[in-house]
């Protein structure tokens, strides 16, 4: 029986492979279960008419029915193929607020996050995933290179 659960925090990018196998081997050896989030970002636009915000829910729905396929599912079965037991999820919203916020209610023991993250001027400018996850979350943080 599987007594601890471990939160991956998963872009699904090529640099994201070292992050999966370190926290399978983790898993293994501590015979624990991973979950694996996949966070799609998202801001509600509060100034878009209704049709607008119709259109655009539709595009959320086609873009985490995408998401599933080309990420999630991919990685569940890589990790389930290995011989441990994996969820997933996919949600959209602030990537750090939403892996602390699933970790605290998957009662995980502890987060891995690649140090990559979201490579962008905003993530340099306003600070990474990794190092938000490192300030905010409720359990330990490993931050795979």
């Amino acid at each position: 029986m599987t007594s601890e659960k471990f939160v991956v925090a998963y872009e699904g990018s090529v640099e994201d492979s070292s992050l999966l196998s370190y926290a399978l081997e983790r898993a293994r050896k501590e015979g624990a279960a991973l979950h694996i989030v996949h966070v799609l970002e998202w801001s509600p636009y509060s100034f878009l008419t209704p049709e607008e915000l119709e259109e655009r829910h539709g595009r959320r729905k086609d873009e985490i029915s995408r998401a599933r396929e080309v990420i999630l599912e991919p990685a569940i079965a890589e990790i389930e193929k290995a011989g441990v037991t994996c969820t997933g999820e996919i949600r959209y919203g602030q990537v750090v607020e939403i892996i602390a916020e699933i970790a605290g209610a998957q009662k995980a023991a502890m987060i891995f996050v690649g140090r990559s993250g979201r490579n962008s001027v905003s993530s340099r400018v306003f600070g990474s995933v990794p190092l938000g996850l490192a300030q905010i979350a409720p359990v330990p943080t490993v931050i795979v290179p």
